[in-house]
């Protein structure tokens, strides 16, 4: 399989924009006619299809940023005489998540990491008041279960967070039940297919038939665990370096061309 970018790389009010560190062969391949037929093998016997919140479905820490939300973390941590639980480099780092599997490597199953989680999905549930749909992903979602494919969120955040999203852009019918995300066991977050597997047995979906949508080296090794299909969603090149380093094979900078070649059939 190719490993590159596929889908449209240009600017508009729909379509996100490749940053400049995309290479320009990145760019050239993604106007190519040969990326559409990969989508079509890509997803020709697609029955279910696993989504990762978090960027293909809308960017969550779209208007406060995921950085305030770690400083909120780290300052309540120390606010409990709990500065040493983390390295300096844990502190600063702008993922939420990194502090609170952090927290949970050192103290499994604590009462402070049970009230750790607590607070990040109180965030989140704040977080998703303003998030910013991802070009293209509702009308995705919404075509592809109207053609009968089954739909599963299987994310880290938080799944009362995804509920309240979906449940404001109206497409919590495109996927309920079938929304995995954190739960306590923060062992089993992807890269661990737990959420992914979870999806799988309850769907009775089989795995040759199965594709995920992901913006991450995790869920990519979650997808390979899980023995599914993966398709990288990265809205910017380093997202697409990333992905693309780590050995996905299909990686686009839009949903656009997605929705387009099952337009076709």
């Amino acid at each position: 399989m190719v490993r590159r970018p596929l889908g449209n790389h240009h600017d508009g009010p729909d379509t996100p924009l490749v940053t400049s560190d995309a290479t320009q062969t990145e760019l050239v391949a993604a106007r190519s006619e040969k990326p559409a037929e990969e989508l079509t093998r890509l997803i020709r016997n697609v029955r279910v299809v696993l989504w990762d919140f978090d960027g293909p479905i809308c960017r969550v820490f779209a208007s406060r940023s995921a950085q305030t939300v770690t400083d909120g973390l780290v300052g309540w941590l120390e606010s409990r005489g709990l500065r040493g639980v983390l390295t300096e480099v844990e502190r600063n780092s702008p993922d939420p998540q990194v502090v609170l599997r952090s927290v949970d490597r050192r103290h499994p199953c604590s009462d402070l990491v049970f009230a750790l989680e607590e607070r990040l999905s109180s965030e989140e549930l704040r977080a998703v008041e303003t998030a910013m749909p991802t070009a293209y992903a509702d009308i995705l979602i919404q075509t592809w279960r109207a053609r009968g494919v089954h739909l599963a969120v299987t994310t880290n955040n938080s799944p009362r967070a995804v509920r309240a999203y979906l449940d404001v852009r109206g497409l919590t019918h495109c996927f309920a039940p079938h929304i995995y995300g954190r739960t306590q066991d923060l062992h089993r977050l992807k890269p661990d297919p737990h959420c992914l597997n979870r999806a799988l047995n309850a769907i009775g979906a089989a795995s040759d038939t199965t594709l995920m949508i992901g913006d991450s080296p995790s869920d990519l090794e979650a997808a390979r665990r899980a023995g599914v299909s993966f398709l990288g969603y990265a809205g910017n090149g380093r997202n697409a370096k990333l992905l693309t380093a780590a050995g996905a094979a299909y990686v686009v900078a839009s949903l656009q061309p997605l929705l387009e070649v099952l337009r076709q059939w």
